[in-house]
C-alpha cells in the first residue's frame, strides 16, 4: 500500500453560502457519500498560506511573536501569509512575506512540508518554505507593518532551542510545529531530501483572491 493521500472530492449537491468576511468566507455544502448517504458540512473556505522557515548559517531561524485574536495569544511562529494575490506563485508570496514580515531576502528556496491545518473544517492547505542563504532587506526597502503586525516581535533562535520550545509545549502555533520539526528533520541529511520551491502540491483550488498586484 502507497501511502499517500488520495484525491477525490465527492459530489456537491448543493452549496448555501452562510458568511462573507473580509478574509475568508463559510460555506455549507450538502455532500454525497453514495448509496443515499447526503450529508451537511461546513467549512472556512481558505484561499492557502505559505510559510517560511528562515535559516542562516549559524543554524538559526528567524522568528515572530504575533498577536492571534482567536486563541487570545501572542504566538511565535516562522514568517507566513496568505496566497490572496492574483497571479503570485507560493515561492514568490513566500518571498514577499518573508520581505515584509523579517525584513529579510533569501537566495536559495526548497519545499519543506505542506499540510492540511484543519481538513474537517477548513480548505486551507499550507506549505512550508525553507529559506536559505539570508541577506538584510535595506532601510529604505522595508515594509511597513500595519494592525497586528505592527506589534511583531522578531528573534533569531537555535533551531534545536525552537523544536524543544515545541516538544515542551511551549509553542503552540501549527506553522511552528510543522515548519521546526520538518525543518529539524531535513537537517539530519544535510537537507539532501528537500523537494524543490516548485515541488507538485495537492491542494485545493483558491476560492477567494482579496487582491491584486
Amino acid at each position: 500500500m502507497s501511502l499517500a493521500d488520495v484525491p477525490g472530492p465527492r459530489r456537491v449537491a448543493a452549496t448555501h453560502e452562510r458568511f462573507a468576511g473580509k478574509v475568508w468566507d463559510v460555506a455549507s455544502d450538502e455532500v454525497d457519500l453514495g448509496g443515499d448517504r447526503v450529508v451537511t458540512r461546513d467549512y472556512v473556505r481558505h484561499t492557502g498560506a505559505v510559510v517560511i522557515v528562515a535559516l542562516d548559517n549559524d543554524g538559526r531561524v528567524y522568528l515572530v511573536r504575533q498577536y492571534r485574536h482567536p486563541v487570545g495569544a501572542e504566538c511565535w511562529e516562522p514568517p507566513a501569509g496568505l496566497l490572496d494575490m492574483a497571479g503570485e506563485s507560493p515561492v514568490d508570496a513566500a518571498a514577499r512575506e518573508l520581505h515584509e514580515e523579517a525584513d529579510l531576502t533569501a537566495a536559495t528556496w526548497h519545499t519543506l512540508v505542506d499540510y492540511y491545518p484543519s481538513g474537517g473544517g477548513s480548505s486551507e492547505s499550507v506549505r512550508v518554505f525553507l529559506a536559505r542563504d539570508l541577506a538584510p532587506v535595506p532601510e529604505d526597502e522595508r515594509h511597513t507593518r500595519e494592525d497586528e503586525e505592527a506589534d511583531m516581535v522578531g528573534a533569531w533562535v537555535p533551531l534545536a532551542d525552537a523544536v524543544q520550545a515545541v516538544l515542551d509545549g511551549r509553542v503552540h502555533a501549527s506553522s511552528a510545529v510543522a515548519g521546526l520539526l520538518a525543518a529539524d528533520r531535513a537537517s539530519r541529511d544535510g537537507f539532501a531530501s528537500l523537494r524543490p520551491a516548485d515541488a507538485p502540491w495537492q491542494r485545493p483550488e483558491a476560492t477567494r483572491l482579496t487582491r491584486t498586484p
